[in-house]
């Protein structure tokens, strides 16, 4: 299943692999939980740290409710997949209590 992704960079262009990368790992998600309507992420350099100053922000909107996580790393692929991980966590919680409702 594929998610409505927008994704922004601030004050930097991302390049293809990263957004493609971006997608593949949303999409997984997707496949863990399908009533995913819209997904955003963003991108940004944070300069408050020398070495981990990649951010990446990351919003899902369910029904009832919105996921959202950010990480920051050293790279921009390094934040995307720990914060998807931190999502597939909140979703599953997320879908324990529908099945307890």
């Amino acid at each position: 299943m594929k998610v409505n992704l927008k994704i922004s960079s601030v004050h930097f262009d991302a390049d293809k692999k990263l957004i493609e990368f971006i997608h593949e790992k949303i999409d997984k998600l997707a496949n863990c939980y399908d009533k995913i309507i819209d997904g955003e992420v963003i991108l940004k350099i944070e300069n408050s740290h020398p070495t981990d100053n990649k951010v990446a922000e990351i919003k899902l909107l369910i029904p009832g409710n919105d996921m959202f996580a950010k990480k920051q790393c050293k790279t921009f692929e390094e934040a995307t997949d720990i914060a998807v991980d931190a999502l597939r966590k909140q979703l599953k919680k997320h879908k324990e209590k529908l099945k307890k409702a």
